[in-house]
């Protein structure tokens, strides 16, 4: 099967002659921009993330971007970097974290993954000194385990350290884990190192996937909530100051004379967010009284007869 050359440049927007100051930051900006957590279920944004986090383990390396650029589109007809006979599903790791195939592209596996190390950081493929000495032979490693966060919405505004239980092989295990303020849900948590332990061999990684809990008050929308304030007849009519909840406690809430059942108040940064808080939208619902005593019947009568409103009569 054909491996289709990957321009590391073009992937992070810079040109061949951009410094490492300049690759790093557009780096950054990228993975910001297409970072999971802020893109959860998006599977585009996600093999994106993936392409520039290959680019910049190449371009941030002077070792690597010097191989990288005497190759070039004609990487091919360079050398074979097939690796020796009987490594053919040797593992490799990367600054602590395992790849097997899956974390980089075939080009890159078939360009940078055929070299073996030895702990001396020399290699055994006739070439004298590893020029990616990053890389080092991994046996085994243990299987990534998921688990399930439940956060409050008051959890989720606030963020911070919080600890956490899940079940391992050999028991409950208790962690730390730092939950940014606003993370969205069906983001994912990742603790390096706490998932299953291989014998012989380094640990998985443990995902930790968010689901909010239900609120007794609060809707979620993307970063905005939504929730319901309740008015008597005569508040919505006369207007009224009520008490509204947020997550970050109770505000007072201007109500206009005239107010109708459904219209919709808008409190700015009341909401949920990672780099800036989405709103919280209050819904007018008016309540009219179930049981009414024999003067405030006879009121409501008297009004009804003597008022020309028509609910039901559309407006111009």
């Amino acid at each position: 099967m054909a491996v289709e050359y990957k321009d590391y440049y073009k992937l992070l927007g810079v040109e061949r002659s951009a410094s490492a100051e300049q690759i790093s930051r557009a780096y950054k900006k990228l993975a910001r921009q297409y970072h999971p957590d802020l893109n959860p279920g998006n599977k585009q944004a996600e093999e994106k993330f993936k392409e520039i986090n290959e680019a910049y383990e190449v371009l941030k390396d002077p070792e690597k971007r010097k191989l990288y650029d005497q190759l070039g589109p004609n990487w091919q007809h360079g050398q074979n970097f097939q690796g020796a006979p009987g490594f053919e599903n040797m593992h490799f790791s990367f600054n602590g974290q395992g790849f097997d195939g899956a974390g980089f592209s075939d080009f890159f596996e078939t360009l940078f993954g055929g070299a073996r190390t030895t702990r001396g950081g020399r290699n055994n493929s006739g070439f004298g000194a590893d020029p990616f000495g990053g890389f080092s032979a991994r046996v085994r490693r243990g299987r990534d385990v998921e688990a399930e966060l439940s956060l409050s919405l008051e959890d989720v505004a606030r963020g911070g350290r919080r600890s956490v239980t899940v079940q391992t092989g050999s028991g409950p295990k208790t962690l730390e884990v730092n939950v940014p303020a606003g993370i969205r849900e069906g983001a994912k948590l990742r603790l390096a190192g706490q998932g299953e332990a291989a014998p012989g061999g380094s640990a998985g990684d443990l995902f930790l996937r968010v689901r909010y809990l239900p609120h007794p008050v609060f809707r979620v929308d993307g970063d905005n909530l939504q929730s319901d304030v309740w008015l008597a007849p005569w508040e919505a009519v006369l207007g009224a100051r009520v008490p509204v909840q947020t997550l970050d406690g109770e505000v007072e809430l201007n109500i206009p004379a005239g107010t109708s059942s459904g219209r919709k108040f808008r409190l700015r940064g009341k909401g949920l967010g990672v780099v800036a808080r989405g709103d919280l939208l209050v819904r007018v619902m008016i309540r009219v009284p179930e049981e009414l005593t024999v003067n405030e019947r006879d009121l409501w009568v008297r009004l009804s007869e003597s008022s020309t409103f028509s609910a039901r009569q559309s407006r111009s």
